[in-house]
């Protein structure tokens, strides 16, 4: 993906829950590797080519924003990282949706979002490029604009990333509450899908391993 004005696609990573049903914010979760989710995703977002990378923060976020910074040095742009800190996160998924696309609105240069969640550890930048359509082998996909709504399909199952672009956010946005995020938005207005079952599972994880 560009970085060009005309073409530039944010990445966004909603990380703000208290992970109840995982014991522990997934925000601060770090695998047997010792990869941290939070990291990892950014990171995808980051290789796919999305600029800036926002990352919204709620239950503990200021120890995962000080993870953030101690991995700064594994970003090609660290600078262009940003991170929010909703303040309504308890509120459940809505909340946190609200607060990135309302950071993201006030960037005039930024034309479509790429959406994931923390919990979804097998994330990789080749899926979320197949979504943008931002290679020679995915130009099947065409080019990401401000009317862009695509979500990766895993199967039959639909997963992240989930492409929104800038004239969806209002509406989008107006029609969220509670802890429910774009789904019902998504369905609504016909999205794109995207088969991404080659590259990855593209299952969240809400329990602990046993």
């Amino acid at each position: 993906m560009t970085s060009d004005d005309s073409t530039r696609v944010a990445g966004l990573v909603l990380a703000a829950g208290a992970g109840s049903r995982y014991g522990t914010p997934k925000a601060l979760v770090v695998d047997d590797a010792g990869e941290s989710w939070l990291v990892r995703a950014a990171l995808a977002l980051e290789d796919a080519g999305c600029d800036p990378v926002l990352v919204v923060l709620g239950a503990a976020g200021d120890e995962a924003e000080r993870l953030l910074r101690a991995s700064a040095a594994r970003f090609a742009r660290p600078h262009r990282q940003l991170t929010v800190h909703a303040e309504r996160w308890a509120d459940g998924l809505s909340a946190s949706l609200e607060a990135g696309l309302h950071r993201l609105s006030e960037m005039d240069a930024v034309v479509a979002v790429a959406l994931v969640p923390v919990d979804v550890p097998d994330l990789t930048a080749a899926t979320v490029t197949r979504v943008l359509g931002s290679t020679a082998a995915d130009a099947a996909v065409g080019p990401v604009d401000a009317d862009s709504l695509r979500q990766a399909h895993f199967g039959s199952r639909p997963g992240h990333p989930v492409v929104i672009g800038r004239s969806h956010w209002a509406p989008l946005t107006a029609s969220l509450g509670g802890d429910t995020g774009a789904r019902p938005y998504l369905l609504a207005h016909n999205v794109t899908a995207v088969a991404c079952d080659d590259l990855g599972t593209g299952l969240d994880v809400d329990l602990p391993p046993a």
